[in-house]
């Protein structure tokens, strides 16, 4: 019992210098004695999970290697049709041919994938009985790429099997998948860490997605040389995303105050709440976003930001792949999924679209305003790291103060002013909340309870940012 007490005393002095603040208050000494006694509502226990990381400028070029060692002899790689002409994607092809692996390519991939598009990327994966698969590209290709492994090892699956509840079945993966190496090319999702796909359901106009630990890669080659081919607002957009990935995760739930706690540890999801481990991530990321972002977005060519924020990237993503996001995300979702015309600034698409990053970071200060009373020393903290002067801040003024520093963050990288600039008004947001309320699965990792009333007053807020 001495061995025990003393990991107990350690925890203990562990939170208490970490956050005295609501949420957290409570948060790692709970969970010591969990294992025996009576059943728990919440969790007690914590996992990490990440794929293996190589990073370094010019890396891609060992790819050829890394998939002769697999033993691979029928590779998909897959990526879009603007990504195909672009040079992350010739140093793949280049080191693929190099070393004399076989492959085939699908191009087809859409920027914010579909059910429809996914489809059609697991149909040709299901077609070529491909043993290792490649994705090179951002957050989109990863993703699609995850999908369509998942379903090509599990082809009696239904589609809304592994699909997250309550739109799919969210069944757990029980089966082996092919190995994925995949090639970030944008510095901001971290789906090369994740064990995440996110896809707009169409039938309900929302995003939604697939969450198991695994379908994450086995791989992630981060070369920062990639994200020199990055046009100005896709450097500002992933950013965006890598900065409320940390934030999100930083300040989400702690996860043994997340209910229900499973039963078998293949239930407990990946997105668990805020962790020690995740902490450290989430908080690293935040100051390399606060230091090298803005330099990032004005400079093509400073090679030290892009890379800087290219890691910031992977860091967050480790954060958060493990603790989870929480209310931008969520309420991301039908932001994107609802768009009407917009078009986005810096993106070859053909169809109307509201980037992934800019749809999260829209709602950024109304909602981190909205979660403070329940750990504002969190809150003072991201405040601090992004440049407030917090040594006069009371308590009850941290969400104010994110949030102010936050628009300013977005003022000075030209973001557009709120919901109102990408097409949506007040009589959207009744649509906007009912989109938000199948994303149970991040939102409920919000620190602090909320209605859709809340929700309402939310979007009403993010309609205008400056």
């Amino acid at each position: 019992m001495a061995g025990r007490d003393r990991v107990v005393h350690l925890l203990r002095q562990l939170e208490r210098a970490a956050c005295r603040c609501p949420a957290h208050s409570n948060t790692f000494h709970q969970g010591v004695g969990a294992v025996s006694g009576p059943v728990r509502n919440t969790d007690y226990a914590f996992e990490m999970a990440c794929s293996n990381i190589r990073y370094g400028a010019g890396v891609s070029r060992e790819i050829g290697m890394d998939l002769q060692n697999f033993g691979a002899r029928n590779v998909c790689l897959m990526t879009d049709k603007n990504l195909s002409r672009l040079p992350p994607m010739n140093a793949v092809l280049e080191s693929l041919v190099k070393n004399g692996v076989k492959y085939e390519v699908y191009d087809n991939v859409r920027v914010e994938p579909t059910d429809s598009s996914f489809k059609e990327a697991i149909a040709f994966a299901k077609n070529g009985s491909f043993d290792v698969f490649v994705a090179v590209g951002g957050g989109s290709v990863i993703d699609t790429c995850k999908a369509a492994n998942l379903y090509m090892s599990h082809p009696d699956a239904e589609f809304l099997d592994f699909v997250n509840a309550p739109i799919g079945k969210g069944k757990p993966v029980t089966g082996m998948l092919k190995p994925l190496i995949a090639v970030p090319t944008t510095a901001g999702t971290g789906s090369e860490t994740t064990g995440v796909a996110i896809f707009d359901f169409e039938p309900l106009k929302a995003k939604t997605g697939i969450a198991s630990r695994a379908i994450r890669p086995t791989l992630g080659i981060v070369d920062p040389m990639h994200t020199l081919s990055m046009p100005e607002r896709v450097v500002a957009n992933s950013g965006f995303d890598v900065l409320c990935h940390a934030l999100e995760s930083y300040t989400a739930l702690p996860y043994n105050q997340r209910s229900p706690c499973p039963s078998n540890p293949i239930d407990r999801p990946a997105y668990q709440g805020s962790n020690p481990i995740s902490d450290v991530w989430s908080r690293h990321a935040l100051h390399v976003v606060a230091n090298y972002m803005k330099r990032a977005v004005r400079d093509p060519e400073d090679l030290e930001a892009r890379s800087s924020m290219h890691l910031a990237s992977v860091f967050a993503g480790i954060g958060f792949g493990n603790a989870g996001v929480h209310l931008c995300h969520g309420m991301s979702y039908p932001i994107a999924g609802n768009v009407k015309t917009h078009s986005a600034r810096g993106y070859s698409v053909d169809h109307p679209l509201v980037p992934h990053g800019l749809s999260v970071v829209l709602t950024s200060p109304a909602v981190f305003n909205f979660t403070a009373p329940m750990c504002p020393e969190r809150h003072l903290e991201a405040a601090e790291i992004l440049g407030a002067d917090v040594r006069r801040v009371k308590r009850q003024d941290a969400g104010a103060v994110l949030a102010d520093t936050l628009r300013h963050f977005l003022f000075d990288l030209q973001v557009e002013d709120g919901l109102v600039a990408v097409g949506y008004s007040k009589a959207d947001i009744p649509a906007l909340v009912k989109g938000t309320i199948p994303q149970e699965r991040v939102t409920k990792l919000s620190p602090r309870g909320h209605t859709e009333e809340d929700l309402s007053r939310l979007f009403e807020a993010s309609l205008k940012l400056y």
